[in-house]
């Protein structure tokens, strides 16, 4: 593809459009691991965060040809994204202020790191075909992804200090994108990717209950950590 062609910028318009959509739920995910640090080690956990996560899809996006032909990457992905989304959402709940989950600045980045790297397939795979081969418009696509993410956790943990209930809508999203990464296995096309009803059905109800999946269990470990605490205190 000829540099600063029309095609070139086409490209580029969507990759940039690509990272917008994208590095939301990675946004979320460094936000939410990062919440219950002490203020003066969230940015760190952001920056580095968001650089750990660049050098892991950076990685990714080298061996984008051989991962497409891992059976069952996506199925893993989206059952291990589905685990830290309630892990998340479990750190969040009823802990005080440096709840046990994430007080420890590289607990953060560990939960961050694993988090962005289950989720990266999507935006990798979207990055490389939207860039057609051209290795200068991935670069650019990483680049691009690292002021998003950055703005982005920034913006979600403001938004979590004075409207805890994102911490809920944050798991919900980071469900969702499981449910989606799932749908989309290649091994599932059968299940999932028939134009019947039914396959419709069994889509749309994977997403319901991963969503509701993932707030019930945190609820209902709330609920039990505020049980084992009346006791105690009984």
């Amino acid at each position: 593809m000829e540099l600063f062609s029309t095609a070139w910028f086409s490209a580029l318009l969507a990759i940039i459009l690509i990272d917008l959509v994208l590095a939301g739920d990675n946004a979320i995910v460094i936000a939410l691991a990062a919440r219950n640090l002490p203020s003066h080690l969230r940015r760190r956990a952001i920056v580095w965060g968001t650089f750990g996560a660049i050098a892991v899809r950076s990685v990714m996006t080298i061996g984008v040809v051989w991962l497409l032909k891992i059976p069952g990457l996506m199925l893993v992905g989206g059952l291990g994204l589905l685990w830290i989304a309630y892990k998340l959402l479990e750190q969040g709940e009823d802990e005080g202020e440096h709840g046990p989950g994430a007080s420890t600045f590289w607990g953060a980045m560990k939960t961050i790191i694993v988090a962005d790297a289950l989720m990266g397939v999507d935006n990798v795979l979207g990055v490389a075909g939207a860039a057609h081969g051209s290795f200068d418009l991935v670069v650019i696509g990483l680049l691009v992804s690292i002021p998003i993410v950055v703005f982005g956790s920034s913006l979600v943990l403001k938004l979590v200090d004075r409207f805890p209930m994102i911490i809920q809508a944050g798991a919900a999203v980071l469900a969702f994108t499981a449910a989606k990464m799932i749908v989309g296995e290649p091994l599932l096309d059968a299940v999932f990717d028939e134009p019947a009803a039914y396959n419709t059905a069994l889509r749309w109800g994977l997403y319901t209950v991963a969503v509701a999946g993932v707030l019930g269990a945190g609820w209902l470990s709330a609920r039990r950590r505020q049980q084992q605490l009346a006791a105690r205190q009984g």
